[in-house]
């Protein structure tokens, strides 16, 4: 039976002159990959340092396996950090032994180094790595202790695309153990490719909550054609819903028949025509009016 790992009732957060968590109720099950989406300044960073530990909540409450954060979370949640500095002058290797050594049970760390790939640099000196084999090595930081709760705060920023699919692959193998993990992004392909359940925040509140999939069926019963833009310039574009986007025009529509046949009416091309669902990119938009930015 799937429990709340996790509870989160009320939460608030309030400075002098801002309210960054403004009563956010959130109940995590076990065995999940939750992610927690928002522009800057919509409080989601607050809300993680309080979730993590690292922050105080000015009210609410925060139960962990149904009781208060103390020693037992400490000991069974794991965190990597937005931004992390790790010793120089030690390896990688010496990296995972320290951290090792600061909880009362960790995992194999030679499974562990399998695991997040780290064997060919694992004598290797901290400032030597790649920015994916760093952000490897703060993973495998992260899953020392063996833990049952995982934080990753914009882990993939920064990365080549090859280097985040191979660290996706990395957290739905995590996920597959039964680990549950609160993710942070601003990469919605990241989000709609890893959460299982995402939530939205602005101005301190949740305004959507739900899988990805059932969020975008809620919000949208339509498609986008995307067409260059010097194709549709003699065409009177008054009869469409559309928007400019880097050099192409994105016409918004219920009926695709009715749009595809008015274009072949008037001659317009359709070689370089595509046609896709909405993303959560667009659900972004329509419910803060805002882009994600990294």
């Amino acid at each position: 039976m799937v429990t709340n790992l996790l509870q989160i009732k009320n939460l608030v957060k309030h400075y002098p002159s801002v309210k960054a968590v403004n009563g956010i109720n959130i109940n995590l099950p076990t065995g999940i990959c939750f992610g927690l989406l928002g522009p800057n300044g919509a409080g989601k960073t607050t809300t993680i340092e309080i979730l993590e530990g690292i922050n105080d909540a000015t009210s609410g409450e925060i139960l962990y396996k149904g009781k208060p954060l103390g020693d037992q979370f400490r000991k069974e949640a794991g965190i990597m950090f937005q931004t992390t500095a790790l010793q120089d002058y030690i390896t990688v290797r010496e990296t995972l032994e320290m951290f090792a050594k600061l909880y009362p049970k960790h995992v194999d760390l030679d499974v562990l180094i399998k695991r997040c790939d780290l064997t060919e640099y694992i004598e290797q000196d901290n400032r030597e790595l790649s920015g994916g084999q760093r952000q490897r090595l703060l993973l495998a930081v992260a899953l020392v202790n063996d833990p049952d709760i995982i934080f990753l705060d914009e882990p993939t920023t920064g990365l080549d695309p090859q280097a985040r699919r191979n660290f996706w692959n990395l957290i739905n193998d995590i996920k597959a153990e039964g680990k549950t993990i609160i993710l942070t992004t601003h990469y919605m392909d990241e989000a709609y490719t890893l959460c299982d359940e995402i939530a939205i925040m602005d101005h301190g509140k949740i305004i959507a909550q739900g899988t990805p999939k059932a969020l975008l069926e809620e919000t949208f019963n339509d498609v986008i054609l995307q067409l260059p833009e010097i194709e549709l310039n003699r065409l009177d574009l008054s009869f469409f819903t559309t928007q400019d986007r880097n050099g192409y025009v994105e016409i918004t529509t219920h009926d695709v028949n009715e749009v595809i046949a008015i274009l072949i009416e008037e001659n317009i091309s359709l070689s370089n025509l595509q046609i896709r669902p909405r993303t959560l990119d667009d659900l972004f938009l329509e419910l803060t009016g805002k882009e994600l930015r990294v």
